[in-house]
């Protein structure tokens, strides 16, 4: 077991404490959580392998809940529209949109779309990251898609304002005055019913003249935003130490898994009591990235625990994980549930069906997790394998409402367990009892 991994079961151990092997018991939990989760991937959504039909087939096998798409805006207006607040204005190209939108609504799965990317036309020729030189330009964009796709409940302003790479100017107050309160005031005129999530920040600042979380949330309170909820990319700063439990950053001012609490400390402080979506978050794997990967056992216990993480916290209402299949290319991003070649990762059973140990104590062994692939209370079952052979622990047993279940089970240390799921003849990503 290497260091970090060794340090994370401790972690987990104190963490979750609260989960006593007495309250535990033996049936599912009686409380349900409402937290979604999903994932983002545009390009193998819309031109990965296969067809799109066999995409979205993927997703629902998943049990994928939410799925983080990208509308850019200088790509669906390349030209001025004539009337921009008008969906069906002649220089508005909807179509490979409506094809995924549709798509996923048919799959009964709610799309979480981000408007990003400013058109030359909009800024003075400058590229999709400057803000525009008019605010009411962005706004009418924003009702425009509004419109377009009033059935949406989710949207999120823009894509990591925080760091230069996609934002210039690279301030709190551009961001607000120009982008998230113009689109936040123009979706809920366009959309009865409708959240719209704005931050959506990097995890650090980074490079060349980026602004880190926490000042970009005092920053933001500042210029007076505008939201439902707020969104934030929790992504590790040292993947090869850092679980979603820890070790924490003291006195820092980015924000990673690790750090959730002060996210929700801060939000609270600059917004009150909003919802948290985690639109981005993942591990990548080695193979390939030998230099940020960890192992593909690694990332299938951070993907399984950091929903445990999240199903925790009074305020996240969403997680998703990015990506679905992995880069191709070196420098491109590694964390998928499938390698760049279509193959399994331990990760995909792991985000399917995840199963975590909180707590032991002598042969009693406490366990949390989930049966995503569909709503209402779902059958499952407990296999314990180890050298000699494997054997059921027990009959069917439950899930609440929400597939969520925490149950106690006798297994010795040293022990293989694996959640199955009946319905769906499939098992979980198995784990060691420690």
């Amino acid at each position: 077991m290497s260091v970090a991994l060794r340090a994370f079961v401790t972690v987990v151990a104190v963490a979750c404490a609260s989960l006593a092997l007495t309250a535990a018991g033996s049936g599912a939990s009686t409380t349900s959580r409402e937290v979604a989760f999903g994932v983002a991937d545009d390009a193998w959504l819309t031109h990965g392998p296969g067809t799109l039909e066999s995409r979205l087939n993927e997703l629902s096998k998943l049990g994928v809940e939410v799925v983080r798409y990208t509308v850019r805006w200088d790509q669906v207006a390349p030209r001025r529209p004539q009337d921009a607040r008008d969906p069906s204005d002649e220089a508005y190209d909807w179509a490979e949109i409506d094809g995924v939108f549709r798509g996923l609504r048919r799959h009964g799965i709610d799309p979480v779309v981000t408007l990003f990317g400013t058109p030359s036309w909009a800024n003075g020729g400058r590229g999709p990251n400057w803000v525009p030189s008019s605010s009411r330009s962005f706004a009418s964009f924003a009702y425009a898609a509004g419109r377009r796709y009033p059935w949406i409940r989710y949207w999120t302003i823009w894509n990591e304002p925080n760091r230069p790479t996609f934002l210039r100017p690279t301030t709190p107050k551009a961001y607000v005055s120009t982008l998230l309160n113009p689109a936040y005031a123009e979706l809920h005129s366009a959309i009865g019913r409708v959240q719209v999530g704005g931050g959506v920040t990097a995890p650090r600042a980074g490079d060349g003249g980026g602004v880190a979380p926490v000042a970009w949330i005092r920053g933001m309170s500042s210029a007076h935003a505008k939201l439902d909820a707020y969104a934030h990319h929790p992504y590790p700063g040292s993947p090869g130490s850092e679980t979603p439990w820890g070790p924490k950053c003291v006195n820092c001012q980015t924000i990673t898994m690790a750090d959730l609490e002060r996210l929700e400390r801060e939000v609270r402080r600059a917004f009150g009591y909003k919802p948290i979506w985690l639109t981005e978050y993942g591990y990548q794997t080695n193979p390939p990235d030998m230099l940020l990967g960890v192992t593909p056992e690694q990332q299938a216990t951070y993907v399984a625990t950091s929903a445990l993480r999240v199903y925790r916290s009074s305020s996240v209402a969403m997680l998703i994980y990015f990506m679905v299949r992995d880069d191709r290319a070196p420098a491109g991003w590694q964390s998928g549930l499938f390698t760049a070649d279509g193959i399994v990762k331990p990760a995909y059973a792991a985000f399917r069906s995840p199963l975590v140990q909180v707590a032991r104590a002598g042969g009693r062994v406490a366990l949390w997790g989930q049966i995503r692939p569909r709503s209402g209370r779902q059958p499952f079952r407990v296999r314990l394998e180890e050298d000699d052979g494997a054997t059921w622990l027990g009959s069917s047993r439950w899930t609440d409402e929400k597939g969520f279940f925490s149950i106690t089970v006798t297994a010795p240390a040293g022990a293989h367990l694996r959640v199955w799921s009946p319905r769906d003849d499939a098992y979980g990503h198995e784990i060691l009892v420690r």
